[in-house]
């Protein structure tokens, strides 16, 4: 087998993707351990792989980028004269890159497959490749170089700052130390991706008395005015719990670190999902729009998927929509607040 000595893998975006690609860069950093990895980001989610050890550089695409910011990357990418180029993300724009290069390996995105799907609701993965995880896609993408699935899951890193900065939070918010935290995660970047922000608050205040916890509430930037109005409904609710409410205060990295202090999390198919799979939470996933074999789902950890599996127009996308092309929206409507309960209560009870 070939020595593997400097490797560039690709991925722009977007929070989950990332998260998903770090099985596929420890098993190959395992595989090569004296091999150079760097990874190419949109500057804005570089955190999410700035403090990973099995990375040697973090290439930055700066946020806005322009043609002309492509052209440079590309400059750095042919000066530095990879062996391999690992294209996970596998676009326009990352095909360019890969020019010239000396060997590409790309995923396997099963658009076929994800085509019919979607558009006819005929399921034939298994004619495709499978439904595995997306982050065990990433990782076919170096099957030819023996490096196979070691079964530990996902991964993202943070300095001591940020564990330090959970902490003081949590101190200012008057979280007791040693108490019961779930953590809640109630938005999405799109509008069918996201349960409803009532039963979102329902859930929270019911577990918070059930099982005597505080909630801590996550949340990126622009998430705030949700964020703001669930913590308000929990606290009206149940007057005696503790909130912590940080939506939009911290960095990837600062999450993370956050969630580490809880016992769940409940969540969106979002990219603070994949952040819990990442940190081994235990995780209560509401599915709307989308569904588990189009491989977005927690990966490698506890979890459960709640869903409305008796609908015929899911999926209607792979990434989201804006509003319900059917009006009705009962992919999330029809989802109780009881489901999301019991399921948590389940993951707590082991």
């Amino acid at each position: 087998m070939e020595s593997i000595h400097k490797t560039l893998v690709i991925r722009f975006s977007s929070v989950g993707d990332i998260v998903l690609s770090s099985l596929l860069v420890r098993v190959f950093h395992l595989r090569f351990p004296e091999s150079q990895i760097d990874y190419l980001v949109k500057a804005e989610f570089a955190d999410l792989v700035r403090y990973n050890p099995h990375i040697s550089h973090v290439l930055e695409f700066p946020r806005g980028g322009t043609f002309s910011d492509l052209v440079n990357i590309r400059r750095r990418i042919s000066a530095s004269q990879y062996d391999l180029i690992i294209d996970i993300h596998d676009s326009l724009r990352s095909r360019y890159l890969c020019i010239g290069a000396k060997r590409v390996v790309r995923i396997n995105k099963r658009k076929a497959a994800r085509f019919m799907f979607i558009n006819l609701k005929w399921n034939l993965y298994q004619m495709f490749g499978g439904t595995p995880s997306v982050a065990e896609r990433y990782l076919e993408t170096v099957w030819e170089f023996r490096a196979f699935n070691d079964n530990k899951g996902l991964e993202i890193f943070f300095p001591e700052t940020a564990e330090d900065k959970a902490l003081s939070l949590l101190h200012e918010a008057g979280a007791v130390p040693g108490q019961i935290l779930i953590a809640v995660c109630p938005s999405a970047r799109h509008f069918t991706k996201m349960w409803l922000k009532e039963r979102f608050a329902e859930a929270a205040a019911q577990l918070s008395r059930e099982v005597k916890a505080g909630i801590v509430i996550l949340g990126s930037h622009g998430e705030e005015e949700r964020c703001t109005d669930i913590e308000r409904r929990i606290r009206e609710a149940s007057p005696e719990t503790v909130v912590v409410n940080v939506a939009g205060r911290l960095s990837f990295p600062e999450t993370a670190a956050m969630m580490d202090r809880c016992e769940i999390v409940i969540t969106n198919d979002s990219g603070l999902m994949h952040i819990a799979a990442a940190r081994k939470r235990n995780v209560v996933a509401i599915f709307g729009s989308t569904t588990k074999e189009l491989g977005f789902y927690p990966y490698g950890t506890p979890h459960i998927v709640v869903e409305n599996d008796s609908l015929e127009c899911r999926p209607c996308t792979h990434i989201g929509r804006q509003s319900c092309p059917k009006g009705h929206f009962k992919c999330m409507n029809d989802i109780p607040t009881s489901r999301v309960v019991e399921a948590a209560h389940r993951l707590l009870e082991g």
